[in-house]
C-alpha cells in the first residue's frame, strides 16, 4: 500500500461523499479507490467507512481519523511550499475557534471576501464562547478574550480592546431609575454573562480608585447575544462590551448609565501555536483579523 496515496483517497472519498466521485477527482478507477480504502482500514485496524450499494458514511472512528488525516496532509503541503517561497500561498483547511458574538458582530460579513481572496483555503469555523484547548482539540487558531495561555508553545497576538458599557432600555430606566453609582446596582435586576471570569462582580473606576460590586438578578446566560436580547426587551441592566450594542445606543434602543465611571474592558487575542515559520494559512487569517478589528 502507498500510505500517502491511501490517505489522500480517504480524504477525497469523505469530501465527495462517494467512491465514484472521488475517483473522478483523483483520476482513479472505482476498484482502485476501493482497494486503497480497504488497505487503509486494514492498516488502521478499524472500519472507517460504512458503505452499501446506494450510500456511504463515515464511522465514528472514520470521522476522528479524517480530522487527523486532513491536518497531516495539509502539513505536508505546507512543508512542500516552504521549499519554494514563491509558492507560499495559503492552502488547506484552517480550523478556527471564535466567540459567537464577536464573530457575528465583527467578522462574519467579511469572511466570504477573505475566502474569495484565497481560493485554495478552506475555513472550518467553530463558534463557541467556551475556552477551547487549541492543541488537544486540533485548532489552528482561536480568538479569545484573554491572553492566559495553557501551553508555553502558544502565542497571543492582540487584536482589539473592547470597553464595557453599563446600559438598559429607556423603558427599564424610566420604571426602575437610573443608577448613579456602583452601590445603586443592588436595587437593579442585573443580566449576567455567565462565562465571564467573575460574572457576579462588576468593576468600576473613578478618581484613581477601583470599586468592585457584587451584582445579581434573575437571568444569567452563556451568550452575549442573549444578554443583548434581554436588555433590549427591558428586562434589566447589564454590563456588556460596547461594540455589541453600539448600534442600539446610537439608535436610542438602549441608553448608557454611569458614564462618569470607568468600566472594565475585554481585550481580544488571536491565539495560535508558536512556530519558527508561521503557516501561510495562519498568517493570512491573523492579518485579516488585525485588519478587521482595526477597522
Amino acid at each position: 500500500m502507498d500510505h500517502l496515496t491511501a490517505l489522500r483517497v480517504f480524504r477525497e472519498v469523505a469530501r465527495a461523499n462517494g467512491f465514484a466521485a472521488a475517483g473522478r477527482v483523483l483520476g482513479l478507477s472505482a476498484p482502485a479507490i476501493s482497494k486503497n480504502i480497504a488497505e487503509l482500514e486494514a492498516h488502521a485496524g478499524a472500519r472507517l467507512i460504512n458503505r452499501t450499494t446506494r450510500r456511504m458514511s463515515l464511522t465514528e472512528e472514520g470521522r476522528t481519523y479524517l480530522d487527523h488525516v486532513t491536518r497531516a496532509l495539509d502539513a505536508i503541503a505546507e512543508a512542500d511550499r516552504a521549499l519554494s517561497p514563491g509558492r507560499a500561498a495559503p492552502v488547506g483547511t484552517l480550523r478556527v475557534s471564535a466567540p459567537m458574538t464577536v464573530t457575528l458582530t465583527r467578522l462574519s460579513r467579511a469572511i466570504p471576501g477573505f475566502l474569495d481572496r484565497h481560493p485554495d483555503l478552506r475555513l472550518d469555523l467553530h463558534l463557541d464562547d467556551r475556552r477551547v484547548d487549541i492543541v488537544r482539540e486540533g485548532f489552528d487558531l482561536a480568538i479569545r478574550g484573554t491572553d492566559r495561555l495553557e501551553d508555553s508553545s502558544l502565542v497571543a497576538r492582540r487584536l482589539a480592546v473592547m470597553p464595557h458599557v453599563l446600559c438598559a432600555s429607556p423603558g427599564y430606566f424610566a420604571a426602575h431609575g437610573t443608577p448613579r453609582s456602583p452601590a445603586d446596582l443592588a436595587a437593579h435586576n442585573c443580566i449576567l454573562f455567565s462565562l465571564a471570569g467573575h460574572p457576579g462582580t462588576w468593576e468600576f473606576g473613578q478618581g484613581g480608585r477601583i470599586r468592585r460590586v457584587a451584582v445579581g438578578g434573575r437571568y444569567a446566560v452563556s451568550s452575549s447575544l442573549a444578554v443583548r436580547d434581554a436588555v433590549r426587551a427591558g428586562f434589566g441592566v447589564t454590563m456588556i462590551p460596547r461594540p455589541y450594542v453600539e448600534d442600539d445606543l446610537r439608535a436610542g434602543r438602549l441608553v448608557s448609565a454611569m458614564d462618569d465611571w470607568i468600566t472594565s474592558s475585554t481585550t481580544l487575542y488571536a491565539i495560535y501555536p508558536s512556530r519558527e515559520h508561521l503557516a501561510p494559512k495562519n498568517r493570512v487569517f491573523v492579518d485579516f483579523l488585525i485588519g478587521e478589528f482595526a477597522g
